[in-house]
């Protein structure tokens, strides 16, 4: 994890060593051709093979580390509960979810721009003490978020019987607990969204039934219904409020 908190570091520190001179640290040969007349190489740059190493893991690190997980799963429950099955759409869901995240992540990015991206840049302290740094509010997100069962189980797992206190949890211990209590904790929430929308289609069926209607599904009818209620409560507006103040940010 901190080689990859280096990555990022070296991606956004591209400015600074663009202003270098060290073409030695920039740019290493990449293909070596030879014609009649003269030779040469091409070559890539260290910045680029970093970007693209941060580009490939990115997706994991955004959903293993921030409240990506929580927010996506209880939008696609409430899809689920609505009945509605591509509406709104997957890419929305995943727009949606994605700028809440750094809606509530930015007093964490913050942090760490403060205490670990300007130093480096500045060349005050080494990428290996940056990327510690840069761990220090990421750790203490997830723990604020992780039940102390979850991250006991892990622990127990783990064989590690040096682990004193909840704080002194490894990375690698603490993102899987963190990920058990994220998925807990949206499936709570989605089981009380659940609730008033399930009401609407035990009335709507118990009423076709008494009416005879048993060959109409209940979901036509109930759909109109459960929109008009969701719209009438400003629906949208509670789900994001409540996802966004379910998080534990200090």
């Amino acid at each position: 994890m901190k080689w990859v908190l280096m990555f990022c570091l070296l991606v956004l520190s591209a400015p600074v060593l663009a202003n270098t001179d060290s073409t030695a640290f920039l740019g290493i040969p990449a293909i070596v051709y030879n014609g009649n007349d003269n030779g040469g190489e091409y070559s890539v740059t260290i910045q680029i093979l970093a970007i693209m190493t941060v580009l490939s893991i990115l997706p994991s690190l955004l959903i293993m580390m921030t409240s990506f997980t929580r927010i996506i799963v209880v939008l696609a429950i409430l899809r689920q509960a609505i009945g509605l099955q591509q509406t709104p759409s997957n890419q929305i869901l995943l727009g949606l979810a994605l700028f809440l995240s750094l809606f509530v992540m930015t007093p964490i990015f913050h942090q760490v721009n403060v205490t670990a991206l300007q130093p480096y840049l500045a060349e005050e302290i080494t990428p290996l003490e940056a990327a510690e740094r840069a761990l220090v509010p990421m750790h203490n997100f997830m723990l604020n978020q992780t039940r102390e069962n979850d991250l006991g189980l892990f622990v127990r797992l783990s064989g590690r019987e040096d682990i004193a206190s909840a704080e002194e949890t490894p990375i690698h211990i603490l993102i899987p607990a963190f990920i058990t209590s994220e998925l807990k904790t949206a499936f709570q929430i989605g089981f009380l969204l659940f609730i008033p929308f399930l009401i609407i289609d035990l009335v709507v069926a118990s009423i076709l039934m008494a009416m005879g209607m048993m060959m109409l599904s209940p979901i036509i009818i109930s759909l109109p219904f459960k929109i008009m209620l969701f719209v009438l409560i400003d629906g949208w507006a509670l789900v994001m409020g409540t996802l966004a103040n379910s998080f534990v940010v200090t």
